[in-house]
């Protein structure tokens, strides 16, 4: 981990010398091998995985993505690598697949969706007109607080609930719900995005994560309404498909989906990914611009 950590603080050095010399100068300045064997290593590890496009039926025919546009998707299996190899997470065997924006790859990304299906019951939405979403954030904040103690006493940093960075919206007529909260972990000054979708449904909610950083928002909100309406359940699973006689109605409602605990599933995945992502994103970035610069100056030698 130190390892990599000071590759970062290498690479990001040598990035500022280049980038603050005059063009000409480029030409003379070579890089460290250590960081062009990661940059190939990086490179080598996106092309094992199968993006794929087009619609897709979600493992054991729940639902259907329709992979939008500017996007791509790994299945199940390989978004389990994604999670587990390059962002650090413990495995957890629960993800149906990932959306990538499109020219961003596991190593290269700086957000992603994860969904996966949260069987949890019937949700009853009458609940969603009348909630305070002011009381419910001051609410989440203390819960926040509390876990926050918690998690440093364990040892691991302080989490704080910045606030939303979008407020809870609920679309009755699709059964769709979502919101974004800003945390703030430690000291650090860049604060993190947790962008949360749920999608209703008849025995529970498929959940789709954005898991990204502030700077984030603005891209996300732009590519939200396409996201929303490429995810759906299969006949048979849908939340009109509800049957009172056989069907188990969920313990929470629209209130409780936002609600949740701060460290419960999703939240906790989040965190985590937060940390593993901070790493690679690191790499990401100034490894991008390393290989934006190579491939630009491959092109160039071959147009010349």
């Amino acid at each position: 981990m130190k390892t990599i950590i000071s590759l970062i603080i290498a690479l990001a050095m040598f990035l500022g010398a280049c980038f603050a010399q005059d063009e000409p100068a480029l030409d003379s300045l070579e890089l460290p091998t250590e960081l062009v064997a990661m940059i190939d290593s990086m490179h080598a590890l996106d092309s094992t995985f199968n993006y794929m496009t087009g619609e897709i039926t979600l493992d054991g025919g729940i639902a259907t993505v329709n992979v939008p546009e500017g996007f791509t998707y790994l299945n199940g299996e390989e978004s389990e690598r994604v999670l587990t190899e390059i962002w650090g997470n413990p495995p957890g065997g629960s993800t149906l697949g990932m959306l990538f924006p499109e020219g961003s790859t596991p190593a290269f990304s700086t957000w992603a969706i994860d969904i996966y299906f949260e069987e949890m019951g019937y949700v009853e939405d009458d609940d969603a007109g009348e909630i305070d979403y002011t009381e419910l954030l001051e609410q989440l904040q203390e819960e926040t607080r509390e876990a926050s103690d918690a998690r440093a006493a364990q040892g691991y940093e302080r989490v704080a609930l910045i606030g939303w960075a979008a407020e809870p919206y609920y679309d009755a007529v699709n059964k769709k719900l979502h919101w974004a909260k800003e945390l703030k972990f430690g000291e650090d000054e860049d604060h993190s995005l947790n962008y949360n979708i749920r999608i209703l449904g008849r025995k529970g909610v498929l959940v789709l994560n954005a898991i990204g950083d502030m700077g984030d928002l603005e891209d996300i909100n732009s590519q939200l309404e396409n996201v929303l309406n490429s995810v759906n359940f299969e006949e048979g699973n849908r939340y009109a498909d509800f049957d009172p006689s056989i069907d188990e109605i969920a313990a929470v409602g629209i209130g409780g989906l936002i609600a949740g605990k701060v460290l419960a599933k999703a939240g906790f995945l989040a965190i985590l990914a937060k940390f593993g992502k901070f790493i690679f994103v690191g790499l990401a970035v100034a490894g991008g611009a390393v290989w934006r610069f190579i491939t630009g100056r491959k092109k160039e030698e071959e147009e010349a």
